[in-house]
């Protein structure tokens, strides 16, 4: 029988991933409705204005509202560890919106099955991960999956097809500098906190290919709408997804998410089918279970790696001496130390000897 309380653990676990996966779906149709089919073809701007509205909302909570405290970063550590970030978010984001113009949602979330091979290649280039040959051979099968489904693509466009693979090593390389400029330097950062340093640097980085790409068409064409309600809520539903993303991987785990994620991958190939009649063929559905498949392995072999690095953390803290000298074992807080950590018969032997020199001491006296 279930304890109420894990029940609840396990209840609460599943929402988060129920809100995780419902929001990231909403945005993800709400791009696609905005970009291909509303009449608002400008992905740049459409970046611009979530940086914008995230930048705004972030420093009002911060600032304003006072929920989360500041990092206190000078200039030259924002422009060293944040900048080049933003910089590979602006990227992402621009060249993913892209694609949206050109491909599917479906095949778009069949050729996300690259990232974990791409945040791997990212991390054995900048020092994060080490090489495996059984990684990449995994990582080849599922990039031989990715093929696949796009031989089977019924409407593949090959400018969407390379944005979409520009976007998702933007992504990947955004990843691993993350763990490199930022967490392995100690600045543990929360999603609003991210939003307040990680929006103002991307929207900067937005503005040159946006000057010299979007802004011409967009002040000189006159077939596009703009209704104020549409893009307020969806920079919201943009904003949101952040804050989803953080409270899944907080209160469940990566590993969590990872399989979330795969769900909501079939979920959105479903829709994009369903809502705006994306053709999927028989060749895209095999590829893509292939593609998963080989996720699958790979995530197994992660969780694998973690178990036998904390094992071996465990048994190098329990093989470590509890005083680094023999000076410090041979005071007498060292001998209360080692006596704490030897067996329990020891002990017992231990104490007896003490009471017989005792013994002997008094009827010395």
């Amino acid at each position: 029988m279930v304890s109420e309380g894990v029940f609840r653990e396990v209840l609460k676990s599943y929402s988060y991933v129920v809100l995780w996966m419902s929001v990231s779906i909403s945005v993800i149709l709400f791009n696609k409705w905005l970009l291909a089919f509303s009449g608002f073809p400008f992905p740049l701007a459409l970046t611009m204005w979530h940086m914008f509205f995230c930048s705004t909302v972030a420093v009002f909570c911060i600032k304003v509202l006072k929920i989360c405290p500041t990092h206190n970063m000078t200039s030259e550590v924002y422009f060293r560890r944040v900048v080049p970030i933003g910089l590979l978010y602006a990227g992402s984001l621009w060249l993913s919106n892209s694609s949206y113009l050109y491909l599917s949602v479906s095949f778009i979330q069949m050729t996300k099955s690259l990232m974990p091979g791409l945040v791997f290649g990212a991390g054995v280039l900048l020092g994060t991960e080490r090489f495996s040959w059984a990684v990449t051979g995994n990582m080849s099968l599922i990039a031989a999956g990715v093929v696949v489904c796009a031989i089977g693509e019924a409407n593949l466009v090959v400018k969407g097809l390379v944005q979409q693979l520009l976007a998702l090593v933007f992504e990947a390389t955004r990843l691993t500098m993350i763990q490199v400029l930022i967490n392995s330097k100690g600045l543990k950062m929360n999603p609003l906190q991210s939003l307040y340093y990680v929006s103002p640097a991307c929207f900067v980085g937005l503005i040159l290919p946006f000057s010299l790409v979007e802004f011409n068409q967009l002040t000189t064409r006159t077939d596009w709408d703009f209704v104020p309600s549409v893009f307020i809520a969806n920079a919201s539903a943009a904003f949101f997804l952040n804050l989803a993303v953080f409270l899944l991987i907080g209160k469940t785990s990566a590993l969590t998410m990872n399989i979330a994620g795969v769900i909501k991958d079939w979920l959105l190939i479903f829709f994009s089918y369903s809502v705006f009649k994306a053709p999927v063929t028989f060749l895209n559905l095999f590829g893509y279970v292939f593609c998963c498949s080989g996720v699958a392995v790979y995530n197994y072999m992660k969780l694998q790696m973690i178990k036998k690095k904390a094992s071996v953390e465990e048994k190098d803290d329990d093989e470590r001496p509890l005083l680094k000298n023999e000076e410090d074992r041979d005071s007498p807080l060292g001998d209360k130390l080692n006596m704490e950590d030897r067996p329990k018969h020891e002990l017992v032997e231990e104490l007896k000897r003490l009471q017989g020199e005792v013994r002997r001491m008094e009827q010395g006296n």
